[in-house]
């Protein structure tokens, strides 16, 4: 099956999460990506909504994704001589001629890999096209039990204009699969436009992990010097933390 963004998704893609993430993770990815001094690579660019202002403040910063409707929105903000610096790729099997200083996966980008083999893969090709010395990060949430056991319906997780006088609404279903440890997530779009109400619908798998399996997968890459955080501060790993913040180094 597809997970990739459909069209309708990625065209109000920005609107969501520009509102949603902004002031969550965005300084956190924008500060690394700008600090380093050689080649950076986003895994999961999306419509460049780290990427762009990475890209304008100087960082020497290259793109990939899964979905080419993301990326038609991200190549009618760029340039046309910068469209070189973002292509269609899979960050199991991504290839580039040069390697990177800093390479980071935001978003949830690894709980997309649900089997083993391809989390394995992207570690080691990551791995590979690293500098000596360079690092990945990337985070995933830490799951909340209570929402694996019974998941929730129809939970409308954004409402807001699109378009001055438009509106767009977000409505979210989740139910868990506790074998497969994955999140089924059901999302429906719902939009004015022309006159009419218009929606679409779109389904994909989340993998959820757990912290020492996480770091059970790192020891098996080639990675062998990496750190996890509990939040985009840098804090330590505690009761309260919500997310795991990966630091994996060469």
């Amino acid at each position: 099956m597809d997970y990739t963004y459909p069209r309708n998704f990625a065209r109000f893609y920005d609107t969501i999460y520009h509102s949603m993430r902004d002031g969550v993770d965005n300084d956190y990815f924008q500060s690394a990506m700008i600090k380093t001094k050689g080649k950076v690579l986003e895994v999961g660019v999306g419509t460049g909504r780290l990427f762009m202002s990475a890209l304008n403040s100087g960082a020497d910063i290259y793109g990939i994704d899964i979905s080419s409707e993301m990326l038609n929105v991200l190549y009618e903000k760029l340039p046309e001589d910068q469209h070189k610096r973002v292509s269609l790729q899979s960050i199991t099997d991504f290839s580039f001629p040069f390697k990177f200083d800093l390479i980071v996966a935001p978003f949830r980008v690894i709980m997309h890999l649900l089997e083993k083999e391809d989390q394995l893969k992207a570690l080691n090709n990551v791995f590979d096209h690293l500098n000596d010395g360079g690092k990945f990060i990337f985070d995933a949430f830490i799951p909340d039990l209570k929402q694996l056991i019974k998941g929730f319906d129809n939970h409308v997780d954004f409402e807001g204009e699109y378009l001055p006088g438009k509106k767009v609404k977000r409505i979210v279903s989740t139910s868990p699969d506790l074998i497969r440890q994955t999140i089924n997530i059901s999302f429906r779009m719902e939009w004015e436009e022309n006159g009419k109400s218009n929606h679409d619908e779109w389904k994909l798998p989340l993998r959820f992990f757990f912290r020492y399996e996480l770091e059970h997968l790192i020891e098996r890459s080639e990675f062998t010097d990496y750190k996890i955080y509990g939040d985009y501060l840098g804090t330590e790993l505690n009761t309260s933390s919500h997310d795991f913040i990966v630091h994996c180094r060469k």
